[in-house]
């Protein structure tokens, strides 16, 4: 696959502040790639940079092997779908999407050709004549997005293009994006916090934190194989304990030692050990790998979302069976269902479902004190 796009120890402050710190990022042709991280991470600083909207303080950009760090954003043969579409107000759907061909000046048949094939594209046919502003926040943004791809970019940069959509037209618009992006075979940049977004849709997904890009790979390997603490809580829920391995396949955690599937690490090396959710089986405590007390049941539709106190530290489960608080269970791990992660930064961070109930707790409180 061709490498279209490569940051080379990009580092870039805004007021004294690092918002991103030596980064490098390799892109290839025809790939839909995500950025995904909290706010602040520089997730989008980094979109701007490609762009030529921000300059990097160092570090290069390459675009087919050439330096574009000076090449002004018109230059560069990259669009930008920002979150505000942008649109023209006091231009119809149709000249809205010509607005590039336009500006080049190509001859009318050729644009009546090309818009009518970006509109089917994104599925806004019949749509020529209709007012910008009379549509809606899904019409809106196919508009902006025909009218950035109409100009054949090499790479289209989306900063969280979706997050204005409610719920359903979300979900939709993932599908029709994902879809555009196969059938024009441009290399797609995007921008999200959303987890669930990173994951259906993309065939790499970059993780930042920090300034800093934590992981790098297919959504698969990045919730199945998480390099630290943030990440593996960052996407999805996860329970993260303390651990030390044996020896390769062997782990103790809570107490006792399970057969995992990791190896490499050093005997008795302390680590962070990983075990989702969905992946915790319940079971009579007498047949339980560990045992706990369960302290809270929420329905979620398709399963309970269960949090067991085992030893001071508090787990979810996700399960379709259905246990009461206060009754203690057993919970039953397979060896597949164990990762074994280093020690970093975030070690501690994340993890032990706890805060999360004082948290609710302690506004429960300052709601009944204020009323």
């Amino acid at each position: 696959m061709k490498k279209i796009i490569e940051l080379k120890n990009i580092s870039k402050e805004f007021e004294d502040e690092r918002v991103l710190n030596s980064i490098n990022l390799d892109i290839y042709d025809k790939q839909f790639v995500t950025l995904l991280g909290p706010s602040g991470c520089g997730k989008t600083t980094t979109l701007r940079i490609v762009g030529g909207f921000e300059t990097p303080d160092e570090g290069e950009i390459l675009f087919e092997g050439r330096k574009i760090n000076d090449v002004p954003a018109h230059k560069r043969h990259i669009n930008t779908v920002f979150q505000k579409y942008a649109l023209f107000p006091h231009l119809n759907v149709f000249e809205n999407v010509a607005f590039a061909l336009r500006v080049q000046k190509r001859p009318n048949d050729e644009v009546v050709r090309r818009v009518k094939e970006m509109l089917e594209l994104v599925a806004l046919k019949g749509f020529e004549r209709k007012n910008v502003t009379k549509l809606s926040g899904g019409q809106q943004q196919r508009v902006a997005i025909a009218r950035a791809l109409i100009s054949h970019p090499r790479v289209l940069l989306l900063d969280e293009p979706l997050g204005a959509l409610d719920l359903k037209l979300r979900k939709d618009m993932q599908n029709e994006l994902k879809k555009i992006q196969k059938q024009t075979g441009i290399t797609f940049i995007y921008v999200t916090h959303d987890q669930e977004e990173a994951l259906s849709m993309s065939d790499v997904v970059v993780v930042m934190a920090d300034g800093q890009i934590q992981q790098i790979g297919t959504p698969t390997d990045i919730y199945n194989e998480p390099v630290n603490a943030f990440v593996a809580d960052f996407i999805g829920e996860s329970n993260i304990v303390d651990g030390i391995m044996n020896d390769d396949y062997s782990v103790t955690f809570s107490g006792r030692s399970f057969e995992c599937v990791d190896k490499g690490f050093k005997k008795g090396e302390a680590v962070d050990v990983v075990v989702r959710p969905e992946d915790v089986d319940v079971v009579k405590k007498e047949d339980g790998m560990l045992c706990g007390t369960v302290t809270s049941v929420t329905f979620k539709g398709v399963h309970y979302e269960i949090i067991v106190d085992i030893d001071g530290f508090k787990w979810m489960i996700q399960s379709t069976d259905f246990v009461g608080v206060d009754e203690e269970i057993g919970v039953y791990i397979e060896p597949d269902a164990i990762h074994i992660m280093r020690k970093s930064e975030y070690s501690g961070q994340y993890g032990d479902y706890s805060t999360f109930s004082d948290e609710i707790d302690e506004l429960s409180n300052t709601e009944t004190v204020g009323d």
